[in-house]
């Protein structure tokens, strides 16, 4: 196998997909992309990603099965879930063959993508950085409600559980980053009373400890010189 290439900067959608790699034991080679210098704009990230935003991948090896059908072109691939979703069918990890649990696994991948994502990431940017250009209350109340909405949604959901379904799984690598940006990034801890949701702390814990997490996370981080 070719090794895959990744462009990314270490926020937490480009975390989920270095997370992935590492734990599933794939050769890959990262290239960061630097979003705060507009690397994303330029002509060869745009012909991988036509909408600019980072995570995206070179899969050298042509799509999964394309050999079958004589299609081994490199594959780009946009977007952090259907990266996520390739690498998981391309290692035959961390997705359940199980018909059951891989449509859950899909879904909370979903409800990531979807919910979560969208909504820490509005509260982050309506808490941290546009206090000087939005005084009014209203959108930081309505994503902070939203956060914590979605917080009591995993919260419940893990009680009994170690993962979201059970076992380790892509879902669980796409959410738990932006878990942790709420406190490490966003600085945003008592805003939505993180620690008033047990499980989901356990959870973040429990991933956290694991060594290609802690390998992943830091992979095109801000501080790293390194491609």
């Amino acid at each position: 196998m070719k090794p895959i290439q990744l462009y990314s900067l270490a926020t937490p959608n480009g975390q989920k997909v270095s997370i992935a790699l590492e734990e599933m034991g794939l050769l890959y080679e990262a290239h960061r992309i630097e979003i705060g210098e507009g690397d994303q704009f330029k002509p060869d990230f745009v012909a991988i990603n036509p909408n600019s935003k980072i995570p995206a991948i070179v899969d050298p090896n042509g799509p999964i099965g394309g050999e079958g059908a004589g299609d081994t072109e490199p594959l780009n691939i946009m977007e952090s879930g259907a990266i996520l979703l390739h690498l998981a069918e391309r290692s035959g990890k961390f997705l359940p063959t199980d018909p059951r649990l891989r449509s859950e696994t899909i879904q909370w991948l979903f409800f990531q993508m979807a919910g979560v994502g969208p909504m820490f990431g509005q509260l982050g940017h309506f808490f941290k950085f546009a206090k000087a250009s939005c005084d009014h209350p209203y959108p930081v109340e309505r994503y902070t409600k939203e956060a914590k909405r979605l917080l009591g949604v995993l919260e419940a959901h893990l009680e009994g559980r170690d993962y979201l379904v059970g076992d380790y799984t892509i879902a669980d690598m796409a959410t738990v980053p932006w878990v942790n940006c709420l406190e490490e990034f966003y600085e945003a801890t008592a805003q939505v009373g993180l620690d008033d949701f047990p499980n989901v702390q356990a959870w973040r814990a429990r991933f956290n400890a694991r060594p290609a997490v802690q390998k992943g996370r830091k992979v095109c981080g801000w501080d790293d010189d390194e491609e």
